[in-house]
C-alpha cells in the first residue's frame, strides 16, 4: 500500500508539478482531499518559517504526515525582494500579472537583473521536522515570453537557457526548477 502524504496546498499547478516530480512513490493528498478548508496562516518572515507554519498546522490539526513549501523569487538588485512576499507582491490578490508588472517596473533602468527562485520545504514525518531547499539561478528579462507555467515564469530565464520557464514548458521546467531540486531532496530522504 502506498504511503500517504499531505501536500499543504490547494494550488493545482503546484500539486501537478510535485506529483510529476515524485512519480508513483506515494499517494499525495491535497488540502481539499483531507477536507481542510482553513486559511492556513503564512505570517512568517522567511520561506522556511511559512513552510513550517503550514506543515505544523496540518500535523497538529489532522494528525497526518505532510509537507508544505513556500517559494520566493529573490532579485539581487532589489535586496532579495519580492522574496517571501512573491505571491502578494502587488497586493493581497495573488495576481501574477500585477506582480510581474510591479517587478518589471521596479527593475526599469537597472543593469543587474540577476535573480533566483528558492523553494523551502518543511516535512513533518512521525512528528519530526525536516527542511529541504532548492534554488535555481537566472535573470529577469524585460518583457513576458511564453504561455506555460505560472507566477513569474514568463519573465524568468534560468541559467544555461535562452528561454523563460514559461517557454521551456513544464516537462523541462520540472527537471531543473527550484521546486524540483527541493522535492528531489525530499524524495531522496523519504526513500533513504
Amino acid at each position: 500500500m502506498k504511503k500517504k502524504l499531505v501536500v499543504a496546498t490547494n494550488n493545482a499547478h503546484k500539486l501537478e508539478e510535485i506529483a510529476a516530480i515524485l512519480g508513483d512513490e506515494m499517494e499525495l493528498l491535497s488540502l481539499k482531499d483531507i477536507e481542510c478548508f482553513a486559511d492556513i496562516p503564512e505570517t512568517a518572515d522567511t520561506l522556511e518559517g511559512n513552510a513550517r507554519q503550514k506543515a505544523m498546522y496540518i500535523y497538529e490539526n489532522y494528525g497526518m504526515d505532510c509537507f508544505a513549501d513556500d517559494t520566493g523569487l529573490e532579485v539581487e538588485a532589489l535586496n532579495g525582494a519580492p522574496g517571501v512576499f512573491s505571491a502578494r507582491y502587488a497586493g493581497d490578490g495573488h495576481d501574477s500579472e500585477a506582480n510581474m508588472q510591479k517587478l518589471l517596473q521596479e527593475l526599469k533602468g537597472k543593469e543587474n537583473r540577476k535573480a533566483q527562485f528558492r523553494t523551502a520545504i518543511c516535512l513533518i514525518l512521525h512528528g519530526e521536522e525536516h527542511l529541504f531547499e532548492g534554488i535555481v539561478k537566472g535573470e529577469i528579462i524585460e518583457e513576458k515570453r511564453g504561455g506555460a507555467g505560472f507566477g513569474y515564469d514568463p519573465i524568468f530565464v534560468p541559467e544555461g537557457y535562452d528561454l523563460t520557464f514559461a517557454e521551456l514548458g513544464n516537462d523541462i521546467k520540472n527537471t531543473i526548477s527550484h521546486r524540483f531540486r527541493a522535492v528531489e531532496k525530499l524524495c531522496q530522504f523519504l526513500k533513504g
